[in-house]
């Protein structure tokens, strides 16, 4: 059972307080065209009810969500889980867009995907890549994101900062960027994928015993015909080995600047995350509004969501009474 280690907030929503339902899967998946994607999504819950969009990382998928995503529903929020470029279900609508996986391009996806389902402003909660987008949307648009949970903190990078190296230890840990970065990886990952995904999940989450059931349930995600583009355009971009679109050019340059958050947000870390990720004291200082930090304890790694999700509705829940 996901466990509270360190709160610095009074009254938040009880854990024990919420059931999980054992679901094993979404309903019927939905599609939408919007922006330069045709994005496949699972939605719960009433039509009507206060939106909040999910978002997961790499190597992940919806099903990070499947037991967060049930709980919210029966609460009356408008739960929209939807598949990142490059996974799943979704598509790009021209063979002649750019397979590109820079920070703002997947944030814009999202802010694409809003308008298309007339949805102003949304609760944003993710890990990964989800959560990076997440901070980029309540960075860059605020008026979009009524509050934000993310794992592991302001995730927000640069091209220059990617270009810094770290202690060789901190090195080793983003040993995967470097393979990626060269034709090797792009092959090794092409036709491994699957069992690269695996070793992620076990690197990153040391203390989750997730079945082959579990695997297998989120492994065809990764079998999207982008993906490997996606994913291979997403890592060198970081270090400076890609280049991005000029569209987003600008807001590449806001995000450099690393502005502060201002929406009330809600940051959560595993007490057993294997993946690299900074220390809470790092990033504090980003999240300028109403402001909490927390471990959850038990053995959680960096798939928080579905390691912990009563832990992770709490959180959303608890935002919206803010």
């Amino acid at each position: 059972m996901d466990q509270v280690a360190q709160s610095s907030t009074p009254g938040s929503i009880p854990m024990t307080s919420i059931k999980l339902g054992g679901y094993a899967s979404f309903g019927t998946l939905k599609q939408i065209d919007a922006g330069v994607l045709a994005g496949g999504y699972a939605e719960a819950g009433p039509s009507d009810g206060s939106p909040v969009i999910l978002l997961h990382g790499w190597p992940y998928d919806i099903y990070s969500f499947v037991e967060v995503a049930p709980i919210l529903a029966n609460e009356g929020y408008r739960v929209i889980v939807p598949y990142l470029r490059g996974f799943g279900t979704t598509q790009f609508l021209s063979s002649e867009t750019p397979r590109n996986g820079q920070q703002s391009a997947l944030a814009v996806d999202i802010i694409a995907l809003m308008d298309a389902l007339h949805i102003e402003k949304a609760i944003l909660a993710g890990f990964d890549w989800g959560a990076r987008t997440a901070c980029v949307i309540a960075a860059l648009w605020p008026e979009r994101a009524k509050a934000l949970v993310s794992v592991s903190g302001y995730l927000i990078g640069s091209q220059e900062a990617g270009k810094m190296p770290l202690r060789p230890a901190a090195e080793l840990d983003w040993w995967y960027q470097f393979y990626f970065a060269t034709e090797r990886g792009r092959m090794g990952y092409t036709q491994y994928r699957h069992e690269f995904a695996k070793l992620i999940w076990q690197i990153a989450s040391p203390e989750w015993n997730f079945d082959d059931a579990t695997f297998n349930r989120s492994a065809p995600a990764l079998n999207n015909p982008d993906h490997v583009s996606i994913v291979i355009h997403n890592y060198r971009w970081r270090l400076g080995l890609a280049d991005g679109e000029r569209q987003y050019d600008e807001f590449e340059q806001r995000l450099a600047q690393f502005p502060v958050i201002t929406v009330p947000t809600i940051t959560l870390e595993g007490d057993a995350n294997g993946a690299p990720h900074p220390d809470s004291t790092a990033y504090a200082g980003k999240f300028i509004g109403k402001y909490v930090h927390r471990v959850i304890a038990g053995g959680i790694g960096h798939n928080l969501p579905q390691e912990a999700p009563r832990a992770f509705a709490a959180a959303i829940i608890e935002l919206d009474h803010y």
